[in-house]
């Protein structure tokens, strides 16, 4: 790895951390602008951007090196989360980062030859519902896990997590949070399309080395 690329793989590990940690804390505050804390926490104008450093990552690394990205930066913020924000939450979003991330360089990997707008916005379009899903019903869910007699906190209390439940209404939420997702998926592709300009000199350089 030359120092162009290791200062490259600094600052995408750098700005993933970012994002996951400060969204991992924002996301425990609803939005009360408007009346919307029944739809939006802070976090949701925030994470959307975890899936453009993926990506800008698998365009300029490749697909191994975006998921070293992702490896590092999942180890990084669930730690940091941890002691910032709450063990469940930490949880709740390692699970969902770590397979979001991981589905999002896959799509793209299978895309990149495509269109250049097309792989960014498909992989984060899917990528996020499964991301919403994982994250909101692990992380607020306080109910009964069907077919069972346990409850998520009681289940986290056998491991030695026994904060109580942040009892926030998680469906209105999770669909809310999506649809910030695509919206900001959809705003990312300006940005995307701007960095391809620095990252593509620098593929062609590598390869003419």
């Amino acid at each position: 790895m030359t120092a162009l690329d290791r200062r490259d793989f600094a600052i995408a590990l750098a700005a993933m951390t970012v994002v996951v940690l400060s969204s991992n804390i924002l996301v425990q505050y609803p939005f009360h602008a408007w009346g919307l804390q029944d739809y939006f926490t802070w976090g949701a104008f925030t994470y959307p951007f975890a899936f453009l450093v993926t990506e800008l990552a698998n365009r300029r690394f490749g697909p191994q090196g975006a998921r070293r990205v992702v490896y590092v930066g999942f180890i990084l913020a669930v730690v940091l989360s941890v002691i910032l924000a709450t063990p469940r939450i930490a949880i709740a979003s390692g699970s969902a980062f770590l397979t979001a991330q991981l589905l999002d360089i896959a799509i793209f990997s299978r895309l990149r030859e495509k269109a250049w707008w097309l792989p960014p916005f498909a992989s984060s379009t899917i990528s996020a519902a499964v991301d919403t899903m994982i994250f909101f019903s692990f992380a607020f869910y306080c109910g009964l896990i069907p077919g069972t007699e346990h409850t998520i906190d009681g289940l986290l209390g056998r491991v030695g997590i026994v904060e109580e439940c942040l009892a926030l209404p998680w469906v209105t939420l999770a669909i809310a949070d999506y649809g910030v997702k695509l919206t900001l998926s959809a705003f990312s592709i300006l940005p995307y399309g701007a960095m391809l300009r620095v990252i593509n000199p620098v593929l062609v350089q590598r390869r003419a080395a």
